[in-house]
């Protein structure tokens, strides 16, 4: 007869000391901890005026006023930045979903092209952390 052996969630010194392993750690401490602060701060507007990175065209789409959106946008961000700190594989396609819209909206504004690009860079390392998920946070099975 023979049972089943589950692997501890905690990682081991090897683990700890894999690079990638470290990798996956650092970039599922980032893209939980940003979106969830960069979410609260768009109820608040401490680092910024946020209605001004919204496109007049998307403005004039949402109901509301730009600042009634970025309410909303807001909460997406939470919710992304909890998605990433409990299903980080997942998590990483939403944070990554979510940075292409932000990229389409501010290549559709003059003069933002620079923080599109600081954005596509952090769409790509979204998915590096949702590739690493697959390694070091597998999905979980109850069976």
């Amino acid at each position: 007869m023979t049972s089943d052996v589950h692997r501890p969630r905690t990682p081991g010194r090897e683990a700890l000391s894999d690079p990638a392993y470290q990798a996956f750690v650092l970039l599922r401490t980032v893209f939980t901890v940003a979106p969830i602060l960069f979410g609260l701060d768009k109820f608040a507007n401490l680092l910024t005026d946020w209605p001004g990175y919204l496109a007049p065209w998307i403005n004039d789409i949402v109901p509301g006023s730009g600042q009634d959106a970025m309410y909303a946008v807001g909460i997406i961000e939470i919710v992304a930045g909890i998605a990433v700190a409990l299903i980080p594989r997942y998590g990483g396609f939403l944070v990554a979903a979510w940075l292409a819209g932000i990229i389409v909206n501010l290549l559709t504004i003059p003069d933002f092209y620079d923080v599109a690009l600081r954005d596509f860079g952090l769409l790509i390392a979204a998915l590096a952390l949702s590739r690493l998920a697959v390694k070091y946070a597998p999905a979980r099975h109850n069976s």
